[in-house]
């Protein structure tokens, strides 16, 4: 019996976040270059889609290439964003079919010029759609967003005192968002990689060992139940929220 049955839908997180990662290693373990992985990868996305959609999540947002991935072989960066460009354009039927809206987060100024058209066209034809907002960030690092986000607050003109948590987070790429509540990783690796690291302040975290490759729907439906599971206090006491 599939794990979706035991999911309180009235305790479902509203913010999915997902670093998919080991793309590269799960390849290597099949004895395949590292490329067939980021291939493989592509169904993990769909598997997270459709799961999220079932258990009534109303965001999700993936990891997809940091800034920091630019350091990576050319030949494996050239063939990523190939990989994503002709992936985003190639969804986009199945996106509204679905009611999906497709938004991007990161530094578009990096990207190469195929890759910032397919963003453009594809958030453009999906922006109607309001089932589930499917975020891929994208060249994207939290320490590059904070500076950005402090840059427009200084630009804005505004006082010191004026500045609190609701002006932080609007200059934020996630700016009308809910906050993730539950972090996702897969691969093994506990560590939270620059992902998001203003928004996750209170987020639960998941991990797995299994490589990004590996993960489907009924993983994600385990990584929901862990996260229904936990007691969210945020700050307060066990005696305090059940009063």
């Amino acid at each position: 019996m599939s794990l979706f049955s035991q999911i309180r839908k009235d305790r479902v997180p509203s913010h999915v976040a997902i670093i998919m990662d080991g793309n590269g290693r799960w390849a290597k373990s099949q004895g395949k270059d590292r490329v067939f992985g980021h291939f493989q990868g592509v169904e993990s996305v769909r598997n997270s889609v459709r799961a999220a959609i079932k258990c009534g999540v109303k965001y999700l947002t993936l990891y997809a290439f940091s800034t920091e991935n630019w350091n990576r072989p050319k030949e494996e960066v050239d063939a990523l964003m190939e990989l994503l460009v002709n992936t985003i354009l190639n969804e986009v039927p199945s996106l509204n079919s679905q009611g999906i809206r497709l938004k991007f987060i990161g530094d578009r100024t990096s990207l190469p010029a195929s890759c910032l058209a397919a963003i453009l066209e594809s958030e453009q034809r999906t922006s109607a759609n309001d089932t589930l907002q499917l975020t891929l960030a994208l060249s994207y690092s939290a320490r590059w967003e904070m500076i950005e986000a402090v840059k427009k607050i200084v630009s804005s003109g505004v006082s010191v005192a004026e500045i609190n948590d609701q002006m932080v987070s609007n200059a934020m790429e996630t700016a009308g968002m809910p906050d993730p509540e539950l972090l996702v990783r897969t691969s093994g690796e506990l560590r939270i990689s620059n992902f998001l690291l203003w928004q996750i302040a209170y987020a639960e975290l998941f991990f797995t060992d299994k490589f990004w490759p590996e993960f489907d729907e009924e993983l994600f439906y385990e990584a929901i139940l862990s996260y229904q599971s936990r007691e969210r206090r945020f700050g307060k006491t066990s005696e305090q929220m059940t009063q």
